[in-house]
């Protein structure tokens, strides 16, 4: 009979020894004996590394007749899903005679677990056909599968079985479509439900301080871990502070972002890689690229997380050199590069003039990485080709790859910058084309030809595509009021100490002398000036 034991071993398991101390045991009867091992073997499942552990326990569990049994199945399941075997878990899935609720969501956690959100929820599609109902945790990877997607029409559904199944006010399904509605840009829903929690934990906090950091409500973010921090509720784990960090890097908050540090350090998370790669993001953000290396420098063992945010720091301060040396030195390492870390050194290459390395490096990037390029790192090498006046070479990479929306737009938008700056108007005709075919840019398309058209001495040109905005109704959105109004004030402190404006050759059509002096007077470079001044009296 299936599962059953032989005679001289249970005799064995069952036989005094007359050299031992321990009490003679009675005999067990057979059932007994299974379930003194089921504990055993889930203990055995909960503390498995590695495959052969796992192939040997699951093989325990076959002989010992749990086949069939749903807890050890489950347990055996979740054994499969930590070692990254999913196709295990999901045959011994499809095997089971019985699934319970834990069955479906160990499934579905594992699907999102490795990139398959997709999977997950066709899998609950699946679950709706039968009579297990889903849990709290069930809803939360569900959910979390929609916020990997941002899929919120499907958040939304599944926000409504939530409130029919009555778990509005669940902590952990609320605090999962706090992410959701997040990473789907719906913050006043995000924060509806925080609102509405009767209880809630540092992950709730933490996932609407990430919603207002993500969705570039920086000031409100930092509000919220003020009044976290004062409430005294719990204590604030990495990921918080990670999330808070990054808000004052996207503020360029220094002294928030100071007062953070020395709580990461009170706590004892500053050996922590994902903050530690925050803090030097922010650090080098806020203008302070030698706290950056001091921390990165601290760090015992650094992964490609603060490796590219450094290289990223560097290139951003024009020090390309720095750059492709932290690059060499993760290669020695053997820490391998991503996406990310390629598009930070590419654009140290673009912004210290080292072309022919940074084309070594686009060229390498798959063959000898395995990391294929993207619109990203095109139109970094663009842009580094353009700066150099190989309009050429950037025209035709340009013409050469696939991309699309935004992407594509940036890509091109870079191709016509530099093509306005080295005067070909025929290059910058078709990028200005291709950008106000994609529908994307179309006001900054038609006012970097106009430029490049006036430049060129083409005024004709010039004033037809001048006619052609205003019949269509391109128009370029104007500076705030405080911004015009801060650099009016400004020009005017200039003035006062001796400044002459200059209006040779950034004014391209014939106007008077006085209202040159006005376009010039709200140049890009100025424009940026008074923004940064609104934005420092902002934090």
């Amino acid at each position: 009979m299936k599962g059953a034991l032989k005679p001289n071993l249970v005799k064995s398991l069952t036989s005094s020894n007359s050299s031992s101390s321990l009490p003679r045991p009675h005999k067990l009867p057979l059932f007994h004996f299974h379930t003194n091992t089921k504990p055993h073997f889930v203990a055995k499942l909960r503390t498995c590394k590695d495959l052969a552990s796992a192939a040997s326990t699951h093989s325990n569990l076959l002989k010992f007749g749990f086949s069939n049994d749903t807890i050890a199945t489950n347990h055996l399941i979740n054994c499969y899903l930590r070692l990254f075997r999913i196709d295990n878990a999901q045959k011994l899935f499809d095997e089971m005679p019985q699934r319970n609720v834990v069955s479906w969501t160990s499934l579905m956690a594992g699907y999102v677990g490795q990139g398959q959100p997709n999977l997950a929820l066709c899998l609950f599609r699946h679950m709706q056909g039968t009579f297990v109902l889903p849990n709290e945790f069930t809803f939360a990877t569900l959910i979390n599968a929609c916020s990997i997607l941002v899929n919120l029409e499907i958040g939304r559904r599944l926000h409504a079985l939530v409130e029919v199944s009555g778990l509005q006010s669940n902590l952990v399904a609320c605090s999962s479509l706090v992410d959701m509605y997040g990473k789907c840009n719906q913050v006043g829903e995000a924060r509806r439900i925080f609102d509405s929690m009767c209880t809630r934990n540092v992950v709730s906090w933490t996932s609407m301080i990430t919603t207002y950091c993500q969705n570039a409500q920086g000031h409100s973010a930092l509000q919220l871990f003020k009044e976290f921090n004062h409430s005294g509720l719990d204590r604030q784990n990495h990921f918080m502070l990670s999330s808070a960090i990054t808000t004052c890097a996207s503020l360029g908050s220094l002294g928030a972002g100071k007062i953070t540090h020395g709580v990461v350090i009170r706590l004892g998370h500053d050996a922590s890689d994902v903050i530690a790669s925050a803090l030097v993001d922010m650090y080098a953000k806020c203008g302070c690229f030698n706290y950056s290396s001091k921390v990165f420098r601290r760090i015992p063992i650094p992964s490609v997380i603060p490796y590219t945010s450094m290289i990223v720091g560097a290139a951003k301060y024009g020090l390309g050199i720095l750059s492709l040396q932290l690059f060499q030195e993760m290669v020695v390492r053997r820490i391998k590069p991503n996406d990310v870390t390629f598009v930070g050194v590419l654009h140290a290459c673009s912004h210290s003039g080292l072309v022919d390395k940074g084309l070594e490096l686009l060229n390498s990037m798959n063959g000898k990485y395995g990391v294929t390029p993207d619109a990203k790192h095109y139109t970094c090498v663009a842009d580094m080709l353009g700066r150099v006046g190989r309009i050429e070479e950037a025209y035709e990479l340009a013409k050469s790859v696939r991309v699309e929306g935004d992407e594509y737009a940036m890509l091109w938008g870079t191709i016509l910058s530099a093509s306005r700056l080295y005067g070909r108007v025929d290059i910058a005709l078709e990028a200005s084309n291709r950008i106000i075919e994609s529908n994307q840019e179309v006001a900054g398309a038609y006012v970097t030809l106009f430029n490049a058209y006036a430049l060129a001495g083409d005024w004709e040109n010039a004033h037809n595509l001048r006619s052609d905005m205003k019949h269509t109704g391109v128009y370029k959105e104007p500076g705030s009021k405080k911004m015009l109004s801060l650099l009016r004030e400004l020009e005017e402190r200039m003035k006062e100490r001796g400044y002459v404006g200059g209006t040779k050759g950034l004014v391209f059509v014939d106007v008077e002398e006085e209202a040159k002096e006005e376009v010039v007077s709200l140049h890009t470079e100025k424009l940026a000036l008074a923004f940064g001044r609104c934005h420092n009296q902002n934090t």
